[in-house]
């Protein structure tokens, strides 16, 4: 599969079932133009069409930036008119959430910025470089986050580091990060692509179903009371255990040995 603005590989670095996508406009420090928004809706779209892949790992080129925001000269002379009524951002953030079942993690090196914070922040959970810088600066162009920024970090780091953020446009380095629960974790900048590649490929070796199943339930706390998301747990839990892997799951616990995962 060949793209202009990013690459993309499958069963990455020997990792069998983890897809890597690279945002890959180093010079641009990987700003999210139209044209990378729709190849990575072509690239999450094949990484959930793939059997063979149970996990991915989205991440920048080069060591200055995950993506430092949005193409704001493609933004610059549009009318509002036409993000109105294109709906802009709409389908980026619902093909990269809502249609990608499957985990997947962003691995950010240095900025992520405006767009770039946003993006990152779709993803399951973000492992972060020790260089790595967020932050929503819209406010500093006259505008506002688009991308779920506003409701995404909010829900991430809480109300008050939100609104601050928001209203000054600073940056969050990734130490901050890391204590604020914005990201799980900080490793060097060397070892940032190998963790998250490991990470994924744990998650690509448990049973494909239940990954998905464990994925909804936790999305689910955001969306719903407490006793709403208890019942989904629960229902989900109940298809589960009519699964083939819950078989072979409790099956190779017993025997003492690995599983042998179907994903059915």
């Amino acid at each position: 599969m060949t793209f202009e603005t990013i690459t993309h590989e499958t069963n990455a670095q020997d990792n069998d079932g983890v897809t890597l996508i690279t945002l890959n406009r180093p010079k641009a420090l990987n700003a999210l133009s139209s044209v990378v928004l729709e190849e990575l809706i072509e690239a999450f779209a094949a990484f959930e069409a793939d059997d063979t892949q149970k996990c991915a790992v989205l991440t920048g080129s080069g060591e200055k930036a995950f993506a430092a925001g949005a193409d704001i000269k493609e933004m610059s002379d549009k009318p509002a008119a036409d993000f109105y009524l294109d709906d802009f951002f709409s389908k980026w953030t619902s093909h990269l959430v809502k249609a990608t079942r499957k985990p997947w993690i962003a691995a950010v090196n240095g900025f992520a910025l405006g767009g770039g914070c946003e993006l990152a922040m779709m993803a399951d959970f973000i492992i972060a470089s020790d260089n790595a810088k967020f932050g929503q600066p819209e406010i500093n162009l006259g505008v506002a986050p688009g991308m779920g920024g506003s409701q995404r970090l909010t829900r991430a780091i809480g109300k008050s580091k939100a609104m601050e953020m928001c209203l000054t446009g600073r940056m969050m380095g990734a130490e901050e990060a890391e204590r604020a629960n914005l990201v799980v974790r900080v490793v060097p900048q060397a070892d940032l692509l190998a963790d998250a590649l490991k990470t994924a490929a744990t998650i690509a070796g448990k049973p494909p179903m239940a990954a998905i199943a464990n994925k909804e339930m936790v999305n689910a706390a955001f969306e719903m009371t407490l006793e709403q998301g208890i019942i989904i747990e629960r229902r989900i839990f109940q298809i589960l255990t009519a699964s083939e892997d819950k078989a072979e799951g409790m099956a190779a616990f017993i025997e003492k040995r690995e599983g042998q995962w179907k994903g059915r």
